[in-house]
């Protein structure tokens, strides 16, 4: 009677598992493609699967962008001073312009002043005032410059670091291209992956959505702790109703290795 009741829980467990079948794939793959245009200076064939650092595995030439960068920087620099000047110059003038306003107004009200001494105190007050007007565009005008040469800045920075690659913690899958060859934008470069953990892909069945998250997750025959970490209840453009999850597991010695799933209820 005994070995009746275990082969009845056997069975139910059995008919209740759904069983699927997935690759140990990395957690993230990135396949890297230039921002740039440029000479391949350096490519570390040496680092191919080993674990990267800091150190650049890939260099693309950056001479001409480093030397503009200086002459930018250089240039913001002394149009930033000029700038500060004119605006010591416009405060200057403002002092100024409110004296001639103050003597002119006192000036034209006098009978023993004549009308070309009283002209001649307004066209002066009238060109100062246009040398203030002047040097005020002169301000704005050199703003505007140095709003562009600041983008100009930011450009040539951010083209500078994507010169020079790296991407410590990741491995190192392939290199795309060799030392000497010319890359433009959109060429790829090289295929990096994160091994510190694994993920596995599988696809359920329509009647198997319901109840995965909340199932026992089995691995090549052995109970885990995992449960599905990503779902999708969209069905697949290619696995017609099919539904896409993934479960995230350390990483193995060996990945790309198949492995079997089970789906298990609690019953």
């Amino acid at each position: 009677m005994m070995k009746l009741i275990l082969l009845f829980i056997v069975t139910v467990m059995s008919l209740s598992a759904n069983v699927y079948y997935s690759k140990i794939e990395p957690y993230e793959v990135r396949k890297i493609a230039s921002n740039v245009s440029g000479v391949v200076l350096t490519a570390n064939e040496d680092m191919l699967g080993q674990t990267l650092s800091s150190t650049p595995y890939l260099r693309i030439d950056a001479k001409l962008d480093t030397s503009e960068l200086k002459f930018t920087k250089d240039k913001l620099q002394y149009l930033k001073k000029t700038v500060k000047l004119n605006e010591n110059i416009v405060n200057n003038l403002e002092v100024s312009l409110e004296k001639k306003r103050l003597n002119y107004e006192r000036v034209k009200k006098l009978k023993i002043k004549s009308s070309v001494e009283k002209d001649k105190e307004f066209y002066d007050l009238i060109n100062s005032e246009n040398s203030s007007l002047t040097t005020l565009k002169e301000i704005n005008t050199l703003k505007t410059q140095v709003a562009d040469l600041e983008i100009r800045k930011k450009q040539l920075v951010r083209s500078i670091n994507d010169k020079s690659l790296s991407a410590k913690g990741f491995k190192l899958y392939s290199l795309e291209v060799k030392v000497g060859e010319v890359v433009s934008k959109g060429t790829p470069l090289a295929t990096i992956m994160d091994t510190s953990r694994a993920i596995l892909t599988i696809y359920l069945n329509e009647e198997d959505v319901i109840n995965a998250k909340k199932s026992v997750i089995y691995i090549n025959g052995k109970k885990t702790a995992y449960k599905i970490d990503r779902f999708l209840n969209i069905a697949d453009s290619k696995n017609i109703s099919k539904y896409m999850a993934q479960i995230i597991i350390k990483a193995p010695k060996i990945f790309s290795k198949l492995a079997k799933v089970e789906l298990k209820q609690n019953n």
